[in-house]
């Protein structure tokens, strides 16, 4: 289904767009920057998915990892040495930034796992159709939107970002943790919808700053760079995310079901000891998603250190008549 927008996107793109004079884009591509890059999250992302079906010690495995961390050590020693590189290293290692690329990324692995184990638990533990499933969710949305627009924005200009940050991702965090106590006759009322609620708030809240800090201060010439970082981020973590939080539960529910199948002697008791094994299964990956969160919050607290943006008034004369203009100043 994605293809055909693609190549829409693709064939609008080169027809439409044109680069300003003086365009960082003007440059030659940046070839080795995106082919070590591509290949360096690919075998990462590969790394997490072999070891679900062939354990962390395989050697493939780690070839996999260790291949990864080569490419995106050469990625970053081209990009210090191109002309017009793919990733200007300005852009990350401001501390700010830096701090809002990490913890978001972070966030969003531990959230795209939560959502597949919570579609899987609702649809193959539960019973629920797509429909309800989808339905399920809504709260969650609603938490976000919420915290986003009632509680993000409204503090943003008040508070320094890391203080709704770091609280937003361990308000999350509580959520998540009120989901490790799944278990299969688990009441959606009163154990998934506050869980969900929460998570959607701590998202939310926490989600508006960090968008308005990725691009905050930077150059003009990388606004476009820094603002597909926040993207980039978010899709990177929600691959190993599911990746990795899947070979955690598969791992889990594996051990399970060989420690109990051997005293189920009826055919129901056996599907019961499957499905326990798939609970604990999501229970073990949520407890990592938890902690996942927590070191996002810790990032966002350490190393996000910019102040609150207030209105500072400047007087300006014309003529003999002074004009109060009031300019958003970013104090630090």
């Amino acid at each position: 289904m994605n293809i055909p927008f693609a190549v829409l996107a693709a064939a609008g793109a080169y027809f439409v767009i044109r680069e300003p004079e003086g365009g960082r884009n003007r440059s030659p591509l940046d070839i080795p920057g995106v082919i070590l890059s591509t290949l360096g999250l690919v075998a990462l992302v590969y790394g997490f998915t072999r070891a679900e079906s062939d354990g962390w010690s395989d050697s493939v495995t780690v070839g996999m990892f260790v291949a990864s961390a080569v490419l995106l050590l050469a990625f970053v020693v081209v990009e210090s040495k191109v002309k017009a590189p793919l990733l200007p290293l300005r852009v990350v290692t401001e501390r700010n930034r830096g701090g809002v690329y990490l913890s978001l990324g972070l966030a969003i692995i531990a959230m795209f796992g939560l959502f597949l184990f919570l579609t899987y638990y609702l649809q193959i533990v539960k019973g629920y159709s797509p429909v309800k499933t989808g339905f399920a969710f809504l709260p969650m949305i609603a938490g976000m939107i919420t915290g986003s627009t009632q509680i993000g924005t409204r503090l943003m200009t008040r508070v320094a970002p890391r203080l709704l940050m770091g609280p937003g991702f361990l308000v999350a965090a509580l959520g998540m943790l009120l989901l490790t106590q799944l278990e299969i006759g688990s009441s959606y009322a009163a154990l998934l919808l506050p869980a969900m609620l929460l998570l959607g708030l701590g998202m939310g809240t926490a989600f508006m700053p960090a968008m308005s800090l990725s691009t905050q201060g930077v150059e003009p010439r990388d606004a476009g760079v820094a603002s597909a970082m926040v993207n980039t981020s978010q899709q990177v973590g929600g691959a190993i995310g599911t990746a990795l939080l899947n070979t955690i539960a598969a791992s889990a529910t594996t051990s399970y079901i060989a420690d109990h199948i051997v005293g189920a002697t009826s055919r129901s008791q056996q599907q019961l000891v499957q499905l326990e094994g798939m609970v604990r299964g999501y229970t073990s990956a949520i407890w990592f998603a938890v902690g996942i969160l927590v070191v996002a919050a810790a990032i966002a607290l350490t190393f996000v250190n910019a102040g609150r943006p207030n209105m500072a008034a400047v007087t300006g004369s014309d003529e003999g008549a002074a004009d109060e203009v009031q300019i958003p100043v970013v104090a630090h």
